[in-house]
């Protein structure tokens, strides 16, 4: 996946999301937005799936700056974080490679210091719930 971090983790789906939250905010991340897509599309369509939830995670600073630098630049934030189960029923966690996102920007070198910043505190939160699951299991 050349637009994203994932990790599969040794912890249930919930105690992901738990995990996730708690690891995203040790990195200045608050969550701005909770999609829980396997309700809406049960709602919408009737469609069963796995849990699978979009997380919209935001760093203040981060996002400030980047949007100091270009208005528009609104349109890709916040960064998503996802938290699902996938076929063979382990938990599995992803998080956006701000890089790939805001490459659309074009070669705009303090966008791509800011993106590389975040997708590090993002990678780092992922390898973080992974490890802490490990440790517990």
């Amino acid at each position: 996946m050349s637009y994203g971090y994932s990790k599969t983790v040794n912890l249930t789906y919930e105690e992901a999301l738990t995990r996730v939250e708690e690891e995203l905010k040790e990195r200045g991340f608050g969550i701005l937005t909770e999609i829980d897509v396997k309700a809406t599309l049960k709602k919408k369509l009737n469609e069963d799936m796995n849990n699978y939830k979009i997380l919209g995670a935001c760093n203040p600073p981060f996002a400030h700056k980047a949007i100091e630098m270009e208005r528009e630049i609104g349109l890709l934030l916040p960064c998503n974080v996802l938290v699902y189960t996938n076929d063979d029923n382990e938990t599995v966690v992803s998080a956006i490679d701000a890089n790939a996102m805001l490459s659309v920007v074009g070669d705009d070198d303090k966008i791509q210091e800011v993106a590389t910043e975040v997708s590090n505190r993002l990678r780092e939160a992922v390898d973080a719930v992974e490890q802490k699951a490990t440790v517990s299991a």
